[in-house]
């Protein structure tokens, strides 16, 4: 679906990223991790044309370089942590917004494919009850939903996160991670993820991209790359134990 060969991103004469490669299948839930600084979003911008790169990446068998815009838009999503919000909009109107990119002109008529898909997009996150609710009332967990609703309805085959939760309460990261994974294992869609929390790349991840000062670090599935080892060497510090005394703290209540 998506391969990535020796990307390279230079500000200046600071390198940001050093000759990065990997590839994401059909399926796939790949996780970007590592320290801040690491290039975790700018692996993100670069995909996403948001930054000047040397090496190359490739969907489908096309260099990204060679792709139109609106070829792009009908294939990959993008799902953000902030929303800036100033216009009135209703949830299904900014939910719709996500079809835009199957239309045919500025002005098109909306097709039958784009009702189904927008319904189905509110049903799956639980948006329809708030269908008519202007988006500058709902909450943090809301928007975002409203957001991921939109995504949906874009129907692309990658969809691409930029620490979507990182603002959002616990009941709302479960809510909205729940949803990508099975809409992944129901489309067979890839995911990429850009995440700081190392437990919710452990839960939802199939693989990852540990990276470090701009380099990969070590690259597989979930399990083989999050090894105590692998983030000790990355993190400085024994990111295991950590974790086990964070855990300990709610296990020794229950006692």
């Amino acid at each position: 679906m998506l391969e990535v060969k020796n990307l390279t991103v230079h500000f200046g004469s600071l390198m940001i990223l050093d000759q990065i490669s990997f590839q994401i299948k059909a399926g796939q839930w790949l996780m970007l991790v590592g320290p801040n600084g690491a290039g975790k979003s700018t692996i993100v911008n670069a995909i996403s044309r948001g930054v000047p790169y040397s090496g190359a990446i490739f969907f489908e068998g096309t260099d990204l370089s060679d792709c139109k815009p609106a070829y792009l838009a009908r294939r990959i999503g993008i799902l953000t942590q902030n929303h800036s919000i100033g216009y009135s909009f209703t949830v299904e109107e900014v939910v719709r917004l996500g079809r835009y990119a199957h239309s045919t002109g500025l002005f098109s008529a909306s097709s039958h494919e784009d009702t189904v898909k927008t319904e189905h997009a509110l049903e799956v996150t639980g948006m329809l009850p708030l269908r008519n609710q202007s988006v500058l009332t709902l909450s943090g967990g809301e928007l975002q939903r409203t957001f991921l609703a939109q995504v949906f309805a874009q129907d692309p085959k990658l969809l691409i996160l930029d620490e979507p939760t990182n603002h959002l309460d616990l009941i709302y990261q479960k809510q909205l991670l729940e949803l990508i994974q099975t809409w992944v294992q129901e489309t067979g869609r890839g995911v990429i993820s850009v995440v700081h929390d190392l437990n919710l790349a452990k839960a939802y991840g199939s693989d990852a991209l540990l990276l470090h000062h701009g380099k990969i670090a070590s690259a597989g599935s979930i399990d083989q790359v999050l090894t105590p080892e692998h983030l000790e060497a990355v993190y400085s510090m024994d990111v295991y134990q950590w974790m086990r005394d964070m855990l300990s703290q709610w296990t020794t209540q229950q006692e």
